[in-house]
């Protein structure tokens, strides 16, 4: 779980630059202090905080832009962090940088000379615009005028990515030295229609998408915990399709280890109006629900700790 760069090719300039003044608290940390629990939250598509210079680069309006947002996902689970779950939310957004990929997922159409060797160039969402620095946002709109410097991809993968990841990454290793176990629920929403403005739009009939990687990233119980309780809810549930978890659930997730990660996605249209993106008011029905949740997790998690003959409520090492 590194994202050490070591012998890889460096990139002349000065790519670590100061960031933008809007963001000079990228991310941060909700929740309590002492850790009582193995869960840990994330938000990392969540961010609303536009740097003017990003605006002025970009061919689209504000509103455009913020089609690939998970917009209020952090507010929808800011009762869970309340309830004693650290969360670590992005405020930069996605179309800025997006931190479910690998740290070097690169477009070279986007920028103006070649990109390093290590830059993975040819994976299937670099292919669709959706790289580390995107290149499209909603149904394939372009989002720069012009080309970037390379320089600028490294700023912000150096500034911004590689802080947010480290981050994450000592929640989880605290949390699995603490109990035995860490457990990731990587927070995400999805449109309620997928290719909304195509020929042939298609409508996610799901509530929510639970992905494990198909089971790879995370084991059974928890998942089934999640389905079972959303499902008495009231809610309508799938696995893995159409998003079986994007490079933070893979990554992280490694149950023969102690690491178990899923991503949940709530569909858009339960709790805002997309096109305003203006909550409604079952907002806060559902925000309970996922604290419930949480709440319920909690308590299967300090099982299985106790299986591992770790104690809950110990002091952080």
């Amino acid at each position: 779980m590194s994202f050490s760069s070591a012998g890889q090719e460096t990139i002349p300039g000065e790519h670590i630059a100061t960031l933008e003044p809007e963001l000079a608290l990228p991310f941060e940390t909700l929740g309590p202090d002492k850790l009582e629990t193995p869960l840990v939250l994330s938000s990392p598509h969540s961010g609303s905080i536009y740097p003017a210079s990003f605006l002025a680069a970009s061919r689209l309006d504000p509103r455009a832009l913020r089609r690939s947002e998970d917009a209020h996902v952090d507010a929808l689970w800011a009762r869970a962090a309340a309830g004693g779950v650290p969360m670590l939310k992005a405020h930069f957004p996605r179309a800025f940088l997006d931190l479910n990929r690998e740290p070097y997922e690169l477009d070279p159409r986007m920028f103006e000379r070649p990109l390093p060797q290590f830059a993975n160039t040819r994976s299937l969402r670099v292919a669709g615009g959706l790289g580390t620095i995107p290149r499209n946002v909603g149904e394939g709109q372009e989002i720069y005028a012009g080309k970037l410097p390379v320089e600028e991809a490294m700023r912000r993968i150096d500034g911004l990515y590689k802080p947010w990841h480290q981050t994450l990454h000592g929640l989880l290793r605290r949390a699995q030295r603490q109990f035995g176990l860490a457990v990731l629920i990587d927070c995400h929403s999805m449109p309620s229609w997928i290719g909304a403005y195509s020929q042939k739009p298609e409508r996610i009939d799901a509530d929510f998408v639970l992905g494990d990687r198909y089971g790879a990233a995370c084991g059974g119980p928890l998942v089934d915990l999640v389905e079972r309780h959303l499902r008495a809810a009231g809610y309508h549930v799938q696995r893995n399709k159409p998003y079986a978890g994007g490079f933070i659930t893979e990554h992280y997730g490694n149950p023969g280890a102690g690491f178990h990660a899923l991503q949940i996605e709530i569909n858009r249209a339960l709790y805002m109006d997309e096109q305003s993106l203006e909550p409604k008011a079952a907002f806060g029905p559902l925000s309970a629900d996922l604290a419930d949740l949480t709440q319920r997790l909690m308590a299967l998690a300090a099982d299985m700790a106790r299986e591992k003959g770790r104690g809950v409520g110990l002091a952080a090492e």
